[in-house]
């Protein structure tokens, strides 16, 4: 679970051993901007065991903010996984928002949105592969706020998109290649 920067002053955690309440984002002040560190002692939230991680980040607008994540096991490896749970999360508004916008398609029948959903994750997959590609050879620009500008899939999608309406677009890599299993 992450939490957003409104909760993190509010949620009070008790140490077991110390039965001291602290403020979770004391735990991670003292690093630096983007270091990523988990607690390795289990605390109480809401009287549920539990491990923290987090770093201090820099949001949009230049203030300090905190990503905290909660798990229930193994929080060394809780930037992985949150790593990977991020990416179904940025399909998931690909197909719905920010690229295919799938919902306004308004089927009803299952056969219908079983195919429909087939084709946009082809086509989504399909962005993504050319994103990684184009991302190596032109790395996207990291902002002052340690972010991308854009996300794979969308640099992906940009050059699809200007590839296929332009028909005198003349692309220097075959972006058909992508759709190939060899």
């Amino acid at each position: 679970m992450r939490l957003d920067n409104t909760f993190i002053s509010e949620i009070i955690l008790r140490c077991l051993k110390r039965k001291k309440e602290i403020k979770a984002s004391h735990l991670f002040n003292r690093f630096k901007i983007n270091q990523f560190a988990y607690y390795n002692k289990i605390v109480y939230i809401n009287n549920e065991l539990c491990y923290l991680s987090g770093c201090k980040l820099k949001s949009r607008n230049g203030k300090l903010d905190f990503l905290i994540l909660i798990s229930f096991n193994q929080p060394e490896k809780a930037q992985q996984n949150y790593a990977q749970r991020w990416q179904i999360e940025m399909c998931f508004k690909a197909m719905k928002s920010s690229g295919f916008d799938i919902e306004n398609t308004h089927l009803k029948e299952i056969l219908r949105i079983e195919k429909i959903i087939l084709l946009v994750m082809i086509a989504f997959v399909w962005c993504y592969k050319i994103g990684i590609y184009l991302h190596h050879r032109k790395p996207i620009l990291i902002k002052n706020h340690g972010r991308k500008a854009k996300s794979i899939f969308k640099y992906g999608l940009n050059f699809l998109a200007r590839y296929l309406l332009n028909s005198q677009n003349k692309a220097d890599i075959e972006i058909y290649q992508f759709l190939s299993c060899t």
